[in-house]
């Protein structure tokens, strides 16, 4: 059996996609029943967040189950194929281990290191055992997972990358101008980064704090808790007229800031405009850098100024960690998968003893009974001495990833002295080997 990973994220899909697939509790649940029933699945459960919705299965066939996974997506959407497929991703096997681990330690989340998401893991991996579709490959990635999440947050100082990048931002732009204090700010977006950066402005002294956003509800919800106001994105020009900062932090997919717009919105205004565009994919046109008194800096140019930081450097630290924790854990896996072999092999020899052991008390019936027990028992040290080199080897040689040839692997299989080999390869190219 392997893993399969069939989802979506703010990374792949426009929120217009995303918010077809928000499901609730029960949505959830009747999504996982319905994976678990399909042909080839054995295992399954869901990570579902706001930013997300994956399926994770342990399957017995790749094409065909990404096509029942896939296709059970689609329906949830609501929407044709053409319209809900492009932006869905596959991940499988040691892809999707990776994937799971990453997004357990927050790499892939839309708040770098946010911590919410290990709480969502732990839930899906709640989710399946409570429903008996979690067996012994999902139970052990998900276990895992919970660990890799819990060390990145305890080694590194993962939790603040967040912060360290807006504060870091708007300390490049507006520190050479006296800082923020009585400065109007705009905040396009309303999840968890735009909810750090209006709570960064208001810290720092902001006179006015304008939340704008697609849904005007969450807009409010925003801007009420730090005392600023709200607007729909289809009032943010108005907004700009007069902004001197403009943060930028949706989940879009496409341009929402654009070089037309913002000179139609600003006129004849040439007073400085710092835009700060956080997002991935950019929400900012980059020509927009163009117009006068409009400084634009973007994840590129912040990922520049926190070079060598400890956000950086915390960022790295996870990075390395989660990369560690994939290669142990698929390591473990394959030598795990070797254990059955291992089991068949000594349990043949076993066989092989009592098969010889029974004719050998057909020809010599009246052995005595402590010569045959003797006789059993140095058959048995035998087989036991032949095979024991080649089970620890095996085991260690499924921990490798490099291929090796058939030769290779016999002489690693058996722990052959190099130069024996050697011998025994020059001597029958020479002719002076044995032939039987």
């Amino acid at each position: 059996m392997s893993v399969l990973v069939v989802g979506i994220s703010h990374k792949s899909a426009p929120v217009a996609v995303l918010e077809r697939l928000a499901l609730d509790s029960h949505g959830i649940a009747q999504l996982v029943s319905d994976v678990v029933g399909c042909e080839h699945v054995s295992e399954a459960t869901v990570i579902s967040t706001c930013n997300r919705l994956e399926v994770y299965a342990d399957v017995d066939r790749f094409h065909g189950s990404v096509e029942e996974l896939s296709r059970l997506l689609v329906e949830r959407a609501g929407a044709s194929a053409d319209a809900v497929l492009p932006h869905l991703y596959v991940h499988y096997e040691d892809g999707a281990v990776s994937h799971l681990f990453h997004v357990a330690a927050g790499l892939d989340s839309m708040v770098m290191g946010e911590g919410q998401i290990l709480g969502q893991t732990r839930e899906a991996l709640r989710l399946g055992q409570e429903h008996g579709t979690m067996g012994p490959s999902l139970n052990l990635l998900f276990q895992q997972a919970l660990r890799v999440g819990k060390r990145s947050h305890a080694e590194t100082g993962i939790d603040s990358a967040a912060p360290s990048m807006v504060t870091a931002a708007l300390h490049h732009t507006t520190e050479p101008r006296g800082g923020l204090t009585g400065r109007s700010v705009v905040v396009l977006g309303a999840g968890s980064m735009a909810s750090l950066a209006t709570a960064t402005v208001a810290r720092m002294g902001a006179g006015r704090v304008t939340v704008a956003n697609r849904s005007l509800e969450n807009a409010e919800r925003l801007a009420q808790e730090y005392g600023g106001v709200a607007l729909p994105l289809a009032e943010l020009d108005a907004a700009l007229a007069d902004a001197d900062v403009l943060i930028t932090c949706t989940g879009a997919t496409g341009i929402l800031v654009s070089a037309p717009m913002l000179a139609a919105a600003r006129g004849e205004r040439t007073e400085r405009l710092d835009i700060i565009d956080l997002a991935l994919p950019h929400d900012v046109d980059p020509d927009v850098a163009e117009l006068p008194g409009v400084v634009l800096t973007g994840l590129t140019e912040l990922s520049e100024m926190l070079d060598g930081s400890d956000a950086a450097r915390d960022l790295a630290g996870v990075r390395e960690i989660v990369a560690e924790e994939v290669r142990a854990f698929l390591a473990a896996r394959r030598q795990a998968s070797v254990t059955p072999t291992v089991v068949a092999l000594r349990t043949m020899a076993t066989g092989v003893v009592e098969s010889e052991m029974e004719r050998l008390a057909a020809r010599l019936p009246d052995l005595d009974e402590s010569v045959r027990s003797e006789v059993r028992r140095t058959v048995h040290r035998v087989a036991e001495k032949l095979l024991h080199q080649p089970t620890i080897r095996v085991k260690e040689l499924a921990g490798e990833t490099e291929p090796t040839s058939y030769a290779e692997a016999l002489a690693e299989l058996f722990a052959l002295d190099p130069e024996a080999v050697s011998a025994v390869t020059r001597g029958v190219l020479t002719g002076e080997g044995e032939s039987r």
